[in-house]
């Protein structure tokens, strides 16, 4: 099983984000990616696969301040060694896709072959209906409501998505679509370096650009799409050999996803398909439980939530919601001492294969030293014993 690693990230404590406007604290910021490389280096020390950021902007509140996920990804694999780099990920609709495919190939070449790509379709209004108004006009997508803005914001991501890959794996770019076309229109082209040197221009007028570089990884880096939790998208991520990363859902709709990924794909059940959780180790259940209170639950209900996040979590046959209690105990969150944990890790492992866990660390809201004392723990006490 890979275990990776997942950043919104945050900066401040609880207490520092409930005293308003946390982001505008530059030394909160220098806080943040001082700690985060310690924690960096400690994973890749230890044998994680890789470590992932989101993509989010205007964030003032102190979540998620992760405008330039490939910018932070560089900044880590300049100090590391081996762990694999990723964003979970780059929002496709409010995104020139020529660009994000010349980033990731850079950052690919940069980190020696160490990059992933994440790409995700986007949901929240305030920064995407600003960022994407010049690209493609289009809005941010709340999970599980299905209208004319998800529609259109999907029909985006995708056209972007098949843009990204053929700049990847084509010499030369070509596309015509609703959103993109490549190129514009006329363009008039008469340079002679081009003609000798090049190609891509007929009769004076250009056919098509080469994007480059091509990535360093062929015929390119792995792919994860975050948080897939419709059966949409489930089969879109299987037909393109993108891995879906589940966020923590009720057992029912979980398994339903997994046949639904292995159904279109043909694959064994649980390849291509990836679990976010909490992971928060400590001496007790109790103090672990008593500092997942005060990162996840806050970082929930103040942020989640109100985006239809948990929606997944209620019984699609009851609409019940599993008391904090009952996420602990099956599993959706793994909190506990390291025998706590380990059971919990188990028992989702006895209901459905886990090749990939992708844990949410909640920097920031953790203390530094007791994040790392729990990723330390995870790696060396638990896997050991699941694997």
């Amino acid at each position: 099983m890979k275990t990776s690693l997942f950043y919104l990230p945050s900066i401040g404590s609880k207490v520092e984000i409930e005293a308003g406007m946390a982001a505008m604290r530059g030394d909160l910021y220098q806080r943040m990616l001082a700690e985060l490389t310690e924690q960096a280096k400690l994973a890749d020390g230890l044998g994680y696969d890789s470590i992932s950021f989101t993509e989010h902007h205007f964030h003032i509140e102190g979540f998620e301040i992760s405008n330039n996920p490939v910018l932070l990804d560089l900044y880590i694999a300049m100090q590391t060694q081996r762990i694999r780099v990723g964003q979970l990920g780059i929002v496709l609709p409010a995104s020139n896709p020529i660009r994000v495919a010349e980033d990731i190939a850079m950052l690919d070449h940069m980190s020696g072959g160490r990059a992933c790509a994440g790409f995700a379709r986007g949901y929240q209004r305030r920064w995407v209906d600003v960022m994407a108004q010049q690209t493609h006009g289009i809005h941010g997508a709340l999970p599980h409501q299905h209208d004319a803005i998800d529609a259109a914001n999907r029909a985006a991501f995708e056209e972007c998505f098949e843009i990204i890959i053929k700049a990847w794996t084509e010499e030369m770019l070509s596309f015509q679509g609703k959103y993109w076309r490549i190129p514009p229109g006329e363009t008039p082209w008469h340079l002679d370096a081009t003609m000798r040197y090049g190609k891509g221009v007929e009769g004076g007028m250009l056919k098509s650009v080469g994007v480059v570089p091509k990535p360093l990884q062929k015929p390119h880096p792995p792919i994860f799409q975050p948080f897939a939790s419709s059966e949409r998208s489930i089969r879109w991520c299987a037909k393109n050999g993108v891995t879906a990363v589940l966020p923590p859902m009720h057992a029912k709709l979980e398994a339903n996803l997994y046949r639904v990924y292995q159904e279109e794909s043909g694959r064994p059940l649980g390849d291509g398909v990836g679990l976010l959780r909490d992971v928060i180790i400590a001496e007790s259940d109790a103090e672990a439980r008593r500092i997942w209170m005060d990162s996840s639950v806050f970082c929930g209900s103040a942020w989640f939530e109100p985006f239809g996040f948990r929606q997944g979590m209620l019984d699609p046959e009851t609409g019940e919601r599993p008391s904090v209690e009952e996420v602990i105990e099956q599993g959706y969150a793994l909190v506990g001492t390291v025998d706590t944990v380990t059971r919990q890790l188990e028992r989702v492992m006895k209901r459905l294969p886990v090749q990939w866990l992708f844990a949410w660390t909640h920097n920031g809201l953790i203390p530094h030293k007791t994040l790392m004392q729990s990723m330390e723990a995870y790696w060396t006490k638990v896997l050991p014993r699941v694997s």
